[in-house]
């Protein structure tokens, strides 16, 4: 355990930092809401639309797993602060490239910039969490990653009128990486000395064995795939909710974005009090139940009124359900690999935002309407719910 671990405060200067970073890592991603929308008016065709929306999770998704056996606590901090320099350039890579084959060059290198940002970042965050406090410390972790959903799809929408298209914005969240390297630059001296105090085991990179051992342990599998469930069903929110307001005519995309996200902040703000009090895997079948709902019943909200009392549940099932699987993830796994599993878990949001687009805009180009989707996206969180009813058969075994 770190000396920082043994701290009783969780809301250090160090991790307070951090979580601000993954702030402006987050914010360059979640402008990408309508970025399939976008592609429809820079005339790329409909079938190139959906890969090249995936592209970059899917960038993310391939090279996660090549980088994880070699980050460590020691490099995490000159990857975070490399990763954040890199990311001003691809974002402002947007403004110049139109062609599909430059979006596929583009894009697999702002998977691989944010992969390595966001990896190298919780690499380090993790070790300023107090076990005691982990559903508390992956809630304010989980509203940092947050935050910028709730604000900049309606920013967004707002200045779109006053520039010539999205890829204006695109570049323009650059802001939030210089603020990040900002951060990083103030927090170094904190973080190079709390480093410092660290067990050498935990400086140490994992072996394969460890890896693999740890892919052996039966829970950390089955949540990890409830996980990737729940993330497809998310991605499906995300990238398609402006198309499905464009079909039914009812709502604005930004509005939802901002209802959901204010929801989603609220509870895990809640939640950081009382988390920690709850048995995680009986709190998650009802959250996860009236998450199928909200999902199910979206298409068919005949009003706004109705259409954004959907948004505020399904933020609220969200805000409760990610941050609970974290913390459910960190105590399943041995000290030395909460590290490698958090990220993990980021492993399966990459990967369910790069498989629900190629299913969605498969779906799509085959005729469906995107109400469709949102169906689908239902049934994800039924597996889920599926698998956290065997982590809870597997639980009461072992205590019996």
């Amino acid at each position: 355990m770190t000396d920082a671990a043994e701290k009783k405060s969780l809301f250090t200067f160090e991790f307070l930092a951090l979580c601000l970073v993954i702030v402006t890592a987050f914010a360059n991603v979640s402008v990408f809401y309508s970025f399939y929308y976008y592609l429809g008016a820079i005339d790329i065709p409909v079938v190139w639309r959906g890969f090249l929306v995936g592209l970059e999770p899917m960038a993310a998704f391939g090279l996660r797993l090549l980088i994880l056996p070699w980050l460590h606590v020691r490099n995490s901090y000159a990857i975070s602060l490399f990763s954040l320099i890199l990311l001003i350039a691809v974002s402002c890579g947007y403004l110049c490239v139109t062609s599909v084959s430059g979006l596929i060059v583009l894009r697999i290198a702002h998977g691989a910039v944010f992969v390595l940002l966001t990896s190298a970042v919780i690499s380090l965050l993790v070790n300023f969490i107090p076990p005691q406090q982990s559903g508390r410390g992956f809630s304010a972790l989980a509203v940092a990653a947050m935050i910028p959903y709730a604000v900049v799809p309606p920013l967004t929408e707002t200045i779109l009128p006053f520039v010539r298209n999205a890829a204006d914005i695109y570049a323009g969240v650059s802001i939030f990486s210089l603020a990040g390297i900002v951060l990083m630059l103030v927090v170094r001296r904190r973080i190079h000395s709390a480093i410092g105090r660290m067990d050498k085991t935990l400086m140490q990179r994992l072996s394969l064995v460890e890896i693999r051992d740890n892919f052996r342990q039966k829970p950390v599998v089955l949540l990890l795939a409830a996980i990737l469930f729940v993330y497809m069903a998310h991605a499906t929110v995300f990238y398609f909710i402006k198309n499905l307001t464009c079909q039914t005519g009812v709502g604005n995309a930004g509005i939802y974005f901002s209802v959901a996200m204010a929801a989603m902040i609220a509870v895990r703000l809640f939640g950081s009090f009382v988390f920690d009090r709850f048995d995680k895997l009986k709190l998650l079948p009802p959250v996860l139940a009236a998450l199928v709902i909200s999902l199910a019943i979206l298409p068919h909200a005949a009003t706004p009124l109705a259409f954004y009392a959907m948004a505020a549940v399904y933020g609220a099932c969200i805000g409760v359900s990610l941050p609970v699987f974290n913390a459910l993830i960190f105590s399943a796994s041995a000290p030395g690999l909460r590290g490698l599993n958090t990220n993990m878990t980021l492993f399966a949001m990459d990967a369910g935002y790069f498989l629900t687009p190629y299913l969605g805009g498969a779906l799509i180009a085959g005729g469906a309407g995107f109400n469709i989707l949102f169906y689908a996206a239902a049934g994800f969180v039924l597996f889920c719910l599926a698998l956290i009813k065997i982590c809870q058969r597997r639980e009461e075994n072992d205590e019996n």
